[in-house]
């Protein structure tokens, strides 16, 4: 009587075959997300306005506010910049020199100084009135824009700001309404 065993050997055989696959299947399944960027690690500000950088000096919030009740808001009439820049640089202080657009002149008045390490807020805007940071390494100052062309909520219209040592910068700039309810 000759026995021979064959199924020893294919059982292993295949529980070799098993293992290596889940042993396969884990690894590509748990280097799927390897060497990708998260969603959340470039998400965007929920502000209104558009942002840059020049060098040193981020634009944070930049938005016109004006309050539209027709189709467009007419050439003639004076609207609001508003927007944050910070000054990253820890030792060189800078200063906002100019603001121009095709829209209309730009026109700046008060201390347009950026302290190192500080800010310069641009405007007022609506809400709560608090300023961020040490009250010493603020400024403040007013932009306005008297329109020569008509502008409208949803079209963004390009301005360029000029700084005295971070040098300019072209950024599209949004129309916000601002947080007063529409009047009827």
């Amino acid at each position: 009587m000759n026995r021979i065993r064959t199924g020893l050997p294919t059982r292993l055989a295949a529980r070799v075959a098993f293992v290596g696959l889940v042993t396969l299947i884990a690894g590509v399944l748990s280097g799927c997300s390897a060497g990708q960027i998260a969603q959340t690690a470039v998400q965007e500000p929920a502000v209104n306005g558009n942002r840059a950088t020049i060098n040193n000096v981020a634009l944070r919030d930049i938005r016109i506010q004006a309050t539209q009740s027709n189709d467009f808001i007419p050439p003639g009439r004076t609207v609001e910049l508003v927007l944050v820049a910070v000054n990253q640089s820890p030792d060189v202080a800078d200063r906002l020199v100019g603001v121009s657009s095709d829209i209309g002149a730009v026109t700046l008045s008060g201390d347009a100084r950026l302290p190192a390490g500080g800010m310069l807020f641009v405007g007022r805007p609506e809400g709560p009135n608090v300023a961020p940071g040490p009250l010493n390494s603020n400024n403040a100052v007013k932009a306005t824009v008297s329109l020569v062309k008509p502008i409208s909520n949803g079209l963004t219209y390009n301005f360029t700001f000029t700084f005295e040592k971070a040098g300019q910068a072209n950024v599209s700039v949004p129309i916000s309404a601002g947080l007063a309810p529409p009047q009827a």
